[in-house]
């Protein structure tokens, strides 16, 4: 499930002050007034703190961009001003902050931004997100380890080969290209055919970019158990 509700009010008032300023200039056709949009990045924000209560989002000290963005839940993609961006995790409705990042976000790059760990030591994990177009009948997958008290794991095709090997916690490998079609996947304890996570049924759509990360606690139950949570990136 992904929650949009990003509000850029600061953004909204320069482009309104851009629009009185040409409209009430004297000698428009003479000194035409030309204004250089700012440039953007793209950010995906990711709760993954299989502990932690929802929480909002608030960048440069605006008014919360996200609302109530519970776990396992993400943004989707969000145009924001390159630079460097403030921003603030808070426990959703209150001023406790969980999160405080400065992001030196470059032009016309796409991010993941995974707020990971225990809600105890919660802390953001950035990453850059490789869009380009996968071959014709291909996919691209990728895979990062959420999971705070799992230990290294191996993804692999079921009783098949290891498609990502060795991934401890916070760590992850690039997007992968994979022939597209419906695949069953398991788990394993890294360099063991024990399998601690079934996955089956993985649907991989041609021409798709996605992002498979390894949720919850081994200890977890219910909602903190441990899984996998899918995001189609592109």
């Amino acid at each position: 499930m992904m929650k949009k509700m990003f509000r850029f009010p600061m953004m909204l008032a320069l482009a309104s002050l851009t629009v009185f300023a040409v409209g009430c200039s004297d000698d428009d056709d003479d000194n035409p007034i030309t204004t250089n949009p700012p440039k953007s990045a793209n950010v995906l924000v990711v709760h993954a703190s299989p502990d932690a209560p929802a929480v909002d989002i608030v960048v440069d000290n605006g008014s919360p961009a996200v609302q109530d963005l519970m776990f396992p839940e993400n943004t989707g993609y969000v145009a924001l001003n390159s630079g460097t961006r403030n921003v603030k995790v808070k426990v959703a409705n209150t001023n406790n902050i969980v999160i405080n990042a400065d992001l030196n976000l470059n032009p016309d790059l796409n991010y993941s931004v995974f707020a990971v760990n225990t809600v105890s030591n919660i802390e953001p994990l950035v990453l850059v997100d490789d869009l380009a177009a996968p071959a014709s009948g291909m996919t691209h997958v990728r895979f990062v380890h959420l999971s705070p008290d799992a230990p290294a794991v191996d993804v692999a095709v079921t009783g098949g080969p290891v498609l990502f090997g060795d991934v401890s916690f916070k760590e992850h490998q690039g997007f992968a290209p994979v022939n597209s079609g419906t695949y069953n996947l398991e788990v394993r304890l890294a360099g063991t055919s024990t399998v601690v996570l079934p996955l089956p049924g993985i649907a991989l759509q041609a021409g798709k970019i996605y992002t498979v990360f390894a949720k919850g606690l081994v200890a977890g139950a219910g909602s903190q158990a441990l899984g996998a949570e899918i995001i189609v990136n592109r």
